[in-house]
């Protein structure tokens, strides 16, 4: 069964190491095989991984894109690491990540990845909260 993609005038699609680039109108595509598809919109650009969650997210994305995956395999497990030893909530979201990556699935893992940005997004909204809450001036009531 192929895959229909709906494109938005002007923009671009990756489908394996081609960069397609839709006209003035839209268009409704239908795409056979098995090469890796991503939309401009969730394409991530190297210097564009800011957090370490990002930096997950682009190294899938690479291994997703790549003929050869498994250059990446060693910095991905790093970083994972690296990540779940400073935030271990983040531990279940790298067991689904990992299984998709064993699998060869690296669209999901993907997808799993961008629930992980989503999760470190929260997470550091409420660390942000707290310091602001720590910095607040303390407020004196008069007798």
């Amino acid at each position: 069964m192929a895959l229909v993609i709906d494109l938005k005038p002007h923009e671009k699609i990756l489908i394996g190491e081609a960069v397609i680039t839709n006209d003035k109108q839209r268009t409704r595509m239908h795409i056979a095989g098995d090469a890796p598809i991503l939309r401009e919109k969730d394409v991530m650009q190297e210097d564009e991984a800011y957090t370490p969650c990002e930096r997950i997210y682009f190294l899938i994305q690479c291994m997703y894109l790549a003929r050869k995956p498994e250059l990446y395999f060693d910095q991905f497990y790093k970083e994972a690491d690296a990540i779940k030893k400073a935030a271990p909530s983040t531990a279940l979201f790298f067991i689904n990540i990992t299984n998709f990556i064993l699998k060869e699935n690296f669209y999901k893992a993907m997808k799993q990845a961008k629930e992980l940005m989503a999760f470190e997004k929260e997470l550091m909204d409420k660390a942000a909260g707290q310091e602001n809450v720590e910095q607040a001036p303390a407020t004196t009531e008069s007798a």
